[in-house]
């Protein structure tokens, strides 16, 4: 299993994924770094091709952050190529069908449980010359509910085998359903997904604001941007990066290295 966010999440822990737009390799390795536990690669909603995630992939080989990939759509094509490129995560988006789901499965494993393709790829290079043994253990299925259609179908969603997460697109349930967080009309539907999510054994996921709800594991982290924004912010308050002394300026380069892990005592 080298799928470390996978692994976390069996045991029962909590995992953020930081969200890439950017075809930059070095903003991706300097987020994959950063100390998510994923990266969540977007492609439905920003101008990413698969050539460019497939070099942002190579270039954070070894990286702690797993990349996922929200596809455009759960079709053959789209799937094919991001595990094919080395995602070991696929989110579907707008998932208002159990036949969407199923596809996202479908496309993402091979046989006997999906009818993936053993195309080429470098999946291998990647994860080693047993990839396509281990793939279908390694590889995660996110099934994004994002509508009051899907809302309805929800538990039928949750019983799809292979669907690991069941996650709640908080902003655009508000926009589709007309109802604002908090109130009683929004918060019956994020319940909906909650039971039958839980009661089916996967995991639940939704914003990274929504740490505190109970049963959330699986969470959405801010994108390049916002970090850069807030990166900037602590930068001119003067905030002290973790481990830097005060008053000594930093050694140029240092920020492009991997973070130790502090010794014990």
């Amino acid at each position: 299993m080298y799928n470390t966010a996978k692994l976390k999440l069996k045991e029962g822990k909590q995992i953020v994924g930081g969200t890439v737009s950017s075809s930059d390799p070095e903003i991706y390795n300097a987020m994959a770094n950063a100390g998510f536990d994923f990266l969540w690669i977007e492609m439905q909603h920003s101008p990413l091709t698969h050539h460019e995630v497939a070099r942002m992939i190579w270039a954070g080989k070894g990286t702690p952050a797993i990349p996922f990939v929200r596809v455009p759509d759960s079709t053959e094509g789209d799937i094919q190529k991001a595990v094919d490129n080395g995602a070991l995560g696929i989110i579907i988006p707008m998932v208002e069908t159990v036949e969407k789901a199923r596809a996202g499965v479908k496309f993402a494993k091979y046989p006997p449980i999906g009818k993936r393709s053993q195309g080429g790829g470098q999946y291998g290079a990647l994860w080693g010359n047993d990839y396509r043994r281990t793939a279908n253990d390694n590889i995660m299925v996110v099934a994004m509910i994002e509508s009051p259609d899907g809302v309805a179908i929800a538990d039928q969603i949750a019983a799809v085998p292979g669907v690991d997460v069941v996650f709640v697109a908080s902003t655009d349930l508000g926009s589709f359903s007309g109802y604002k967080q908090g109130e009683p009309q929004y918060e019956s539907l994020v319940t909906k997904i909650h039971d039958v999510t839980l009661k089916a054994g996967l995991k639940l996921g939704g914003p990274m604001a929504w740490k505190n709800r109970p049963g959330y594991t699986f969470f959405q982290g801010p994108g390049e941007t916002s970090l850069i924004r807030s990166g900037a912010q602590a930068a001119l308050g003067m905030t002290a990066a973790p481990g830097t002394r005060s008053g000594v300026a930093p050694t140029e380069g240092e920020e492009h290295r991997k973070p130790e892990t502090p010794k014990k005592p």
